[in-house]
């Protein structure tokens, strides 16, 4: 395709921190978060306006006017079908154009809680999405001054009260220390523990000796980082009993 001079957005992957709200603000579907950074993934789809630019934080967005292929207005109709079609497949879909923050109850609906509250289901306590360790951008907003609670994978099914004892008021990132990318694990803490103002952090594993590794990546992070964080350490037995905290 024969490239012509035009506008088009650019990204200083220096400035950019990887939290996705220039993805959500592209209707076109241009940008997606690749590797930790913004990245525009087909010039076709880049309309050159830059509806994308408020939505960025670190100003690592902007508009510059360079040969490039000509926005197809076609080609993003195709490639929107495209992934609104993969979304109902793959619910996660890219980690960034499916950030959440949920709400959390009022205090007025806290205080007029039934006295027999604890006789009915437990609400969940989780505040976002997405919770995999590999799947949360470094730059996401819900981890600005969080609480964290790494968990790895089989904790959830062992501990029985864990939304109401261990994630009330934390934010957490869960994944298994075993068959994930232990490196890209010590990464992903290091970026985050950079930037993000982390207050203290909470591992959670079982006894066995798969899961010990959590804690140690966590701290490898924090080092990497430059950083001294509050860290403490809960580990489970395999009928999800404290055994050491």
């Amino acid at each position: 395709m024969k490239k012509i001079l035009r506008k088009i957005i650019e990204v200083d992957e220096d400035l950019c921190n990887g939290c996705g709200q220039c993805v959500t603000g592209c209707d076109e579907g241009a940008l997606q978060i690749i590797d930790g950074k913004a990245k525009v993934v087909s010039e076709t789809f880049c309309d050159g306006l830059g509806a994308c630019i408020g939505e960025c934080p670190t100003g690592a967005l902007k508009i510059v006017e360079r040969e490039a292929s000509p926005f197809d207005e076609e080609a993003v109709k195709q490639h929107l079908a495209k992934e609104e079609k993969g979304s109902e497949t793959m619910p996660c879909g890219y980690p960034s154009t499916h950030i959440q923050i949920f709400d959390k109850p009022s205090a007025y609906a806290e205080a007029n809680k039934p006295k027999h509250f604890d006789r009915m289901p437990e609400e969940s306590a989780l505040t976002h999405w997405p919770i995999q360790i590999k799947l949360i951008p470094s730059g996401a907003p819900f981890l600005k001054g969080a609480e964290l609670l790494a968990l790895a994978d089989c904790t959830a099914v062992a501990f029985p009260t864990l939304h109401r004892d261990l994630l009330k008021g934390k934010v957490v990132m869960m994944g298994c220390p075993k068959f994930d990318d232990a490196h890209e694990y010590v990464q992903k803490f290091a970026d985050i523990f950079k930037t993000a103002g982390i207050k203290s952090v909470t591992t959670v594993v079982m006894e066995v000796p798969c899961c010990s590794e959590l804690p140690a990546i966590v701290k490898k992070g924090m080092e990497a980082a430059n950083k001294k964080i509050r860290l403490k350490e809960i580990v489970l037995s395999l009928r999800g009993k404290i055994l050491k905290q």
